[in-house]
């Protein structure tokens, strides 16, 4: 589905202010302030010493001799953690309803600085507003655990990264083996809720449970080399003067939010993210060869994550949708059978088999997007790391039409439901795009 990407950026540059007023009608419930939340930011300075913005480096001045890598970095999602309009317009929402009580906790990891710097109640300065840049991972000096940007920053002259030899006339360097470790990127990756402590993203645990860390594959293989399922070495050098290397661990970090990537103008990023979301998963569609005329027919897709390691679908996964498409057609091209069809509103079949969770509020009721409201886990249907789902569906073979019949299966991913643009933008919400992962066709021989 195509978008017209300059209109839909000026309806999303708009996105707090729709769905604030869309929102107002059902206020979030009051909660407790407890004096020591289960699990806010976590987010640190070394000492517990002050610091202020000016203790922070622009991309800007990283970027006069780190250009390569800086290019790549300001088009991918940690770059525009903050400016990406969905989560703009989400968080104003959570804002507004708890009345500021999520605001550093939402912050530590879309806007890092301003958390640092104490820049409280919505007042980012515009060196925060550039998201997870370089002066802030290249000035982490520590970690205290998992999830909720549990990091320790040493703001100041000396930058730390993964290479022990590593010198430069603009800066002291320091190694930092936490840089080289998936660890470093599970300080944001697993998010738990602030109050409860019901984990609501779990992509580095995921990956921890499963095989690709018992393989040695760890999250930088693939989101910070070529590769996209394990390592591929990329020759070349940080910066300027620096030493030519047999490996330089790129700062595209792309995921699957092709989408946005297109939406903020970076068609390479969104090129690489759709690399990615094809090369995640395999269907395999198991049906008998032949068939009598008339009788209730049996099928079987198998949808296999092969690329990904983690689930599929992996972050946000109340935000996120991707889906099983089945059409059966009839030797003329007449489909018989449907499901996950998309109508011309963007809404997907009712009963279509969709991979994604569901939280609940306290009283089992689904929270959509305000997972600030979840309670409880209500339904998770997804795919681990290689790790497969069958799916079954059932179709009634006409009597009266023999002959040679087609399946098509299609796996589909878009970053949002259209149900949850429409929300935010009401009447003027465009069609959300859809992307291709995976498909394949089947035939078999109706007597």
């Amino acid at each position: 589905m195509k978008v017209r990407t300059s209109m839909l950026l000026l309806l999303l540059l708009g996105l707090g202010t729709i769905a604030a007023q869309a929102l107002a009608s059902t206020p979030f419930p009051q909660l407790a302030h407890p004096s020591d939340p289960f699990f806010p930011s976590r987010l640190s300075v070394e000492g517990n010493r002050s610091v202020g913005i000016k203790d922070f480096d622009l991309p800007e001045d990283c970027g006069e001799c780190h250009e390569q890598i800086h290019r790549q970095w300001e088009g991918g999602m940690h770059a525009n953690a903050w400016k990406d309009p969905a989560y703009t317009a989400l968080h104003r929402i959570a804002s507004q309803e708890t009345k500021g009580m999520v605001d550093r906790y939402c912050i530590g990891c879309h806007a890092p600085l301003a958390v640092l710097a104490g820049e409280e109640g919505g007042n980012v300065s515009q060196i925060s507003q550039k998201g997870v840049q370089c002066d802030f991972c290249h000035t982490v000096a520590g970690s205290k655990g998992i999830g909720n940007t549990a990091l320790i920053s040493s703001p100041g002259s000396i930058k730390r990264g993964p290479f022990p030899d590593s010198r430069s006339p603009a800066h002291e360097t320091a190694f930092s083996e936490l840089h080289t470790q998936a660890e470093f990127c599970g300080a944001c990756h697993d998010v738990y809720h602030p109050l409860n402590g019901l984990p609501l993203e779990k992509t580095y645990t995921e990956w921890y449970q499963g095989p690709y860390r018992v393989r040695g594959i760890k999250c930088q293989d693939c989101h910070m080399t070529p590769g996209i399922t394990g390592f591929q070495a990329n020759p070349g050098n940080a910066g300027v003067g620096a030493p030519d290397r047999e490996h330089i661990w790129t700062h595209n970090i792309v995921g699957a939010n092709a989408s946005m990537a297109s939406l903020l103008g970076f068609p390479r990023h969104r090129q690489l993210a759709e690399e990615r979301l094809r090369s995640a998963a395999k269907l395999e569609i198991i049906a008998p060869l032949t068939a009598r005329a008339g009788e209730i027919l049996f099928l079987q897709v198998k949808v296999s994550n092969t690329g990904a390691g983690h689930y599929l679908p992996t972050g946000l996964t109340e935000s996120r949708e991707m889906w099983l498409e089945a059409i059966v057609r009839d030797p003329t091209g007449r489909p018989i059978y449907s499901s996950g069809q998309v109508d011309e509103k963007g809404m997907i079949d009712e009963g279509t088999v969709i991979y994604h969770t569901v939280f609940a509020d306290a009283k089992g009721k689904p929270v959509g997007a305000r997972v600030w409201e979840a309670d409880h886990l209500l339904w998770d249907h997804r795919i681990p790391p290689l790790g497969y789902a069958l799916e079954r569906f059932k179709l009634q073979l006409p009597e009266e039409t023999k002959g040679r019949y087609r399946i098509e299966a299609r796996l589909l991913y878009r970053s949002f439901p259209q149900s949850l643009v429409n929300f935010l933008l009401g009447d003027k919400a465009p069609l959300w795009p859809i992307y291709e992962m995976a498909r394949s066709e089947s035939w078999f021989e109706v007597r």
